[in-house]
């Protein structure tokens, strides 16, 4: 019966001479993005909204103008528009926001 002979790794596989490397300097990064309101306040979303309070706007001005039909049209599409843009906007803030 022979005999099994055990080699260890670095006998096997000898480790290639690496020259000593310098360490890193230290140095303290700070991102104050995640915990600032203001990061919320992102120009696509913030567009998005006054475009659809303007044509909130509008609707109420004709409204009190008293042209009805151009304001039942007005609200047709708007019963499509608003929770559309709404859960794209919501989408695209939770895509693009750093937690």
């Amino acid at each position: 019966m022979r005999k099994t002979k055990g080699f260890t790794f670095p006998k096997i596989f000898p480790l290639p001479h690496k020259p000593p490397l310098m360490r890193p300097r230290h140095f303290r990064a700070y991102s104050f993005v995640p915990f600032s309101p203001l990061a919320m306040l992102d120009p696509t979303i913030l567009t998005i909204g006054g475009i659809v309070l303007g044509i909130a706007l509008i609707e109420r001005i004709l409204e009190r103008w008293g042209v009805i039909d151009l304001v039942d049209q007005f609200a047709k599409v708007m019963r499509f528009i608003l929770p559309v843009t709404f859960y794209s906007a919501l989408i695209y803030f939770f895509a693009t926001f750093m937690f």
